[in-house]
């Protein structure tokens, strides 16, 4: 099959990423592309993914930002006209090239609307909590009757679309644990990675490590300029270092090495690829039973979850953790968190799509 991605444009799609969906994206490309079939990537530009063609659409991501999701709902630019225009000339592209299939994984109603413009069978996949304006695109996007499947990360993401009128299958993200290294023995510190924005919990995570009297390292792009510097300051008065975001293998070093990883996210998250690469790693996760965490994390064998909002209860929780078998937390990522099998159903939708796009129809009388 020729397939085309199209990224989010908010952001270049190159290491370090600002996200789990460009994550995402990025190795469900590299994974699609080594099955056999033709893709590529429509990005922003300086985007680049090793192993597969990725077109520059000339969008400056800076002139997106005004679109970059915030999870306490101010979205609201999210239909400007520079989004408008951006991604109808990506979805020109796209027309240009004629694949058999598009992948769309932008969060923004444009998008939806540029890609279902095309006719092309397509996969609208929905990383992240409801939006009024992307459940209102995706809808009329459905009712409109076209070649179109309509994918989320999670039982806890399907639940929260169908309740905003949105009915999506589930196709779980996964991370490639064979490339992860880890080890059965670690250093006394604790890891935080992720985003500097208040939905991820960087506060709640030098509160915890504070608490249970654990040194803290913080590695996170700053997401959110006045929350990022209010976790500057708060890690200085406790001792924890703040590092800028690093490269994925550098990344998953610095887990393999950590005592616990710390996912204390004070909203419904939507996967957790930090928690999956954690347990790669080998390394128990210490977060708060929030959206998808739980489908994640196995309670007790790969990691610890308490009530949300609860840092006190994560802080007591953290020696329990860091006390589990290392092995075993390998193991659960490896039967259950593998990349191959989110690989495997993204092939098998799209070859779905396309037949059915290319079956006949009988003529209405």
């Amino acid at each position: 099959m020729r397939i085309a991605v199209l990224a989010p444009l908010v952001s270049p799609i190159a290491e370090p990423h600002i996200g789990g969906a460009q994550v995402l994206l990025s190795d469900l490309a590299v994974g699609l592309a080594g099955h056999g079939h033709e893709v590529r990537v429509y990005a922003a530009t300086g985007s680049h993914i090793d192993g597969v063609d990725v077109v520059d659409t000339g969008v400056d991501a800076a002139s997106l930002r005004a679109t970059l999701f915030r999870a306490d709902g101010a979205h609201a630019d999210s239909s400007s006209t520079a989004a408008t225009e951006a991604f109808r000339a990506a979805a020109g592209m796209i027309a240009g090239d004629a694949p058999d299939v598009v992948h769309a994984h932008a969060f923004d109603a444009p998008s939806v609307e540029a890609v279902a413009s095309l006719g092309i069978p397509w996969i609208q996949v929905l990383h992240l909590p409801p939006d009024a304006a992307v459940a209102g695109a995706v809808g009329r996007a459905v009712a409109g009757g076209g070649p179109l499947a309509v994918v989320t990360v999670s039982e806890a993401m399907r639940w929260a679309w169908a309740a905003a009128g949105v009915g999506a299958r589930v196709i779980r993200p996964g991370v490639p644990v064979e490339r992860i290294p880890w080890r059965a023995e670690s250093s006394p510190g604790v890891l935080f990675a992720g985003r500097l924005s208040p939905e991820k919990g960087a506060l709640d995570a030098i509160a915890i490590a504070t608490g249970a009297g654990m040194p803290l390292t913080i590695v996170g792009y700053p997401y959110d300029d006045e929350h990022a510097a209010e976790v500057r300051r708060q890690a200085a008065e406790a001792g924890a270092a703040v590092l800028r975001p690093v490269p994925r293998e550098r990344l998953w070093h610095r887990m393999a090495g950590a005592a616990a990883v710390l996912c204390p996210v004070r909203w419904d998250e939507p996967f957790g690829l930090v928690a999956a690469e954690a347990q790669s790693a080998g390394t128990p996760v210490v977060g708060y039973r929030r959206g998808a965490l739980p489908e994640v994390v196995r309670d007790g064998v790969s990691g610890v979850l308490v009530e949300p909002g609860d840092w006190r209860a994560a802080a007591r929780a953290l020696p329990d953790a860091v006390r589990l078998d290392r092995a075993a937390i390998r193991r659960h990522a490896e039967e259950r968190l593998g990349l191959g099998p989110a690989v495997a159903a993204y092939e098998a939708v799209s070859l779905e799509l396309t037949r059915a796009s290319a079956a006949p129809r009988t003529p209405v009388r």
